[in-house]
């Protein structure tokens, strides 16, 4: 299988990146300085909960398309007084809403990444924006061969049409790529479309022991880590 596969789509929220612990950090390292002390791991829990329905907002058509960014900002200033915050200034709103671009990988990203890189073209194919994927990926020294995903489709996963415009940008056949993400959703939406697939366990994302369950369908490969991938994949 692995010598028919040219490409490997990935999933970043979660599967590559600890998004809770990292807007956890930022939320205190930008609030704790102006007085206000909240639960950072509830706030940040709380702001991505806002992620999927401000999303399918997109995906039903009510609302035209617009980068990840414009919906983390609705999002945040939804969620604000939910703990009691109202006035920030707006050079604080923008780096509060900034900190999505600021998260952390998981350890084994940079290096299982860049051994997949050296045997397969490697892309995200996230719903998060192009800024925000370059802004990450140089964080933590990720080196892709393009930047596919929502913007790049004008939509957001599960939509199948993001999937089929990523394998479109490198001129491969739906067979040649595999999808890699921590989500089931994300690799049941992908196989339908001819895509292989490739699971991640993140057992801890929303918290100790809170990670989606593995898939209840089958997929082509499950890993531990993104090394674990390298390995089975022969890279």
């Amino acid at each position: 299988m692995a010598d028919d596969i040219k490409a490997l789509f990935f999933d970043v929220f979660g599967t590559l990146v600890d998004w809770r612990s990292s807007i956890a950090r930022e939320t205190d390292a930008i609030l704790k300085p102006r007085g206000i002390a909240i639960d950072a791991h509830a706030f940040a829990d709380a702001w991505r909960g806002e992620y999927g329905p401000s999303m399918e907002e997109v995906r039903s058509g009510r609302l035209p398309f617009c980068k990840l960014d414009v919906l983390h900002r609705h999002n945040l200033e939804r969620v604000l007084p939910r703990f009691g915050i109202t006035g920030l200034p707006e050079d604080v709103m923008v780096q509060l809403n900034l900190a999505w671009h600021r998260l952390d990988a998981w350890p084994d990203v940079t290096r299982g990444l860049a051994r997949l890189r050296r045997k397969f073209q490697i892309a995200p194919v996230s719903n998060g924006n192009i800024s925000l994927m370059v802004a990450l990926a140089r964080r933590n020294d990720i080196h892709w061969d393009a930047i596919l995903g929502a913007e790049v489709a004008g939509d957001y996963k599960p939509k199948p049409g993001v999937y089929l415009a990523a394998c479109a940008a490198f001129d491969l056949a739906p067979a040649q790529c595999m999808m890699v993400a921590a989500h089931p959703f994300d690799l049941a939406a992908a196989a339908p479309l001819g895509l292989r697939t490739g699971y991640i366990a993140r057992p801890n994302e929303r918290g100790p022991g809170k990670g989606d369950n593995p898939p209840t369908t089958p997929v082509d490969v499950t890993a531990t880590s993104a090394e674990d991938l390298a390995d089975q994949l022969g890279a």
